[in-house]
């Protein structure tokens, strides 16, 4: 597909951005919907179900990019596709989210969720300048990879279990509440079409938005935290403004949390364990940055329990602020 659009007239390539979207926004109303009736029926709570399958779903673009990036050693765009798309999860997703409907938090996602997703972004900074592999040269190594995988693996182990307490409880409830539910075998179907169209749908937007920004001599670094970051994370954003407005706020931001710890866990441990990546000065910088932002939702959601729309505003001028800074540097 990605040769086909380097050679194709560029107002195709318009007109293939423009389909990518459209699969994007079908895929996940579908992938929602059919996660929820999932999690309804299995008296799953919604926030699980946003950190695993959802979050896993959507985070499919990251890793085509980042893994297909390591094979072919274009390991700048690797970081910086994550890293990018991370910054946009955190101050965009959550951004537009809290505008459209306030975010109420639980407790365990102030208190575990955001947390770990600072520590793995920590882990990744810390590996990547200090690395196993290669201590003289920022490096994220096989060995670091391995380990960034044997922590997603136990990070799963975690919320899989969760997942099976939380439908154990709801097996000795009352079922008395009227819950609509669509047939299993079509929430499978929704699920599993809506993520392959979300996988189809990133990879036209961000092989033709990347032929579209090369026409205007970017480098890759840039498209990697500009048109790569933001094309791969249209799926975290607009699954989690479909779950919005279907009232699924706790799914809203377990998803863009998710999507965070398994694009640095499971994409980047993928790829670095392939092939070794090659850190530079501007990633451990945007990785700071990362780390900055996710404090100031931390501090957001730990104050009053919610995120609103005043904050969401904040975060949105923040996001703002570092897309101006990355260009002009």
């Amino acid at each position: 597909m990605e040769n086909f659009i380097n050679n194709a007239n560029i107002f195709l390539v318009f007109l293939l951005l423009v389909a990518g979207f459209v699969l994007l926004i079908k895929g996940a109303d579908f992938f929602v919907e059919g996660s929820s009736s999932v999690a309804k029926r299995l008296h799953v709570p919604s926030i699980i179900i946003g950190l695993t399958i959802v979050a896993m779903g959507t985070s499919l673009p990251e890793t085509a990019v980042s893994v297909s990036a390591s094979l072919v050693g274009n390991n700048e765009l690797a970081v910086s596709n994550v890293v990018g798309s991370n910054i946009f999860n955190m101050m965009v997703v959550i951004g537009v989210c809290s505008l459209l409907q306030t975010v109420h938090v639980d407790r365990q996602t102030i208190v575990r969720d955001i947390p770990f997703s600072a520590i793995c972004a920590l882990l990744l900074l810390g590996f990547g300048w200090f690395g196993f592999a290669d201590r003289a040269n920022m490096t994220l190594g096989h060995l670091d990879g391995i380990i960034l995988l044997v922590l997603f693996a136990g990070f799963i182990f975690v919320l899989v279990r969760q997942a099976m307490n939380a439908s154990k409880a709801g097996k000795e409830q009352a079922d008395e509440e009227e819950i609509k539910l669509i047939p299993v075998w079509k929430s499978l179907v929704f699920i599993v079409g809506g993520a392959a169209a979300i996988a189809v749908g990133g990879d036209l937007t961000v092989d033709s938005a990347s032929r579209i920004a090369s026409e205007l001599g970017m480098s890759q670094n840039l498209i990697g935290l500009t048109i790569v970051s933001i094309g791969t994370s249209l799926p975290e954003l607009v699954t989690s403004i479909v779950a919005a407005k279907k009232n699924e706020v706790d799914m809203a931001l377990g998803n863009a949390i998710g999507s965070n710890v398994f694009n640095i866990l499971m994409v980047l441990g993928i790829a670095s364990a392939i092939s070794p990546i090659a850190f530079i000065m501007e990633n451990v910088i945007d990785i700071a940055i990362l780390l900055v932002f996710t404090l100031i939702v931390w501090l957001f959601a730990a104050t009053k329990k919610k995120i609103g729309k005043f904050e969401g505003l904040c975060m949105l001028l923040l996001y703002a602020g570092f897309a101006a800074y990355i260009i002009i540097r």
